[in-house]
């Protein structure tokens, strides 16, 4: 049995807190991510990375934060702030094609935000003007693996 798919960054730990330096009002970084184990059938990859602590407009959707597919698999990763040649961002929740940092407001509570790498038997042929429900669609029947990383994240209050 093949070994699963893995991803990991020293940006924070799994289930750790997000430093605000990759939230939305403290810098903005997307965060550096290695991933191990891809399958070996894999031709792309694609990441959703969403707050799962909110609802939108009365929907169940959750705050969609980025979506890159197109991911070359051979790449080993994510840099810190950029991304590798053929990958795709598409449209986040404030329908810009770029990553946005956690922005969970000050309080008790902490959000939670997932990171979701998918292992795609193919490349996707989306518009850049695609966003979530466009690349879920478009990846049924060709997710070969998953992995998840999850960061906690809410604002400081202001003094």
């Amino acid at each position: 049995m093949p070994l699963p798919l893995v991803m990991k960054t020293d940006a924070f730990e799994d289930g750790g807190v997000v430093p605000a330096r990759y939230g939305c009002f403290g810098g903005n970084v997307q965060p550096g991510f290695v991933f191990k184990n891809v399958p070996e059938n894999a031709a792309s990859l694609a990441l959703l990375f969403h707050d799962v602590d909110v609802a939108l407009d009365g929907n169940p959707e959750t705050g969609v934060h980025w979506t890159v597919w197109n991911i070359p698999p051979d790449e080993g990763g994510l840099p810190e702030g950029t991304l590798p040649p053929g990958a795709v961002a598409g449209r986040n929740v404030e329908n810009r094609n770029t990553y946005l940092g956690p922005g969970a407001p000050p309080g008790p509570r902490f959000h939670h935000y997932v990171f979701e790498l998918f292992a795609l038997d193919r490349e996707l042929e989306l518009p850049r003007t695609a966003g979530r429900s466009e690349l879920l669609l478009a990846m049924e029947g060709h997710v070969v693996d998953k992995a998840a990383y999850v960061g906690r994240f809410r604002r400081e209050p202001i003094n």
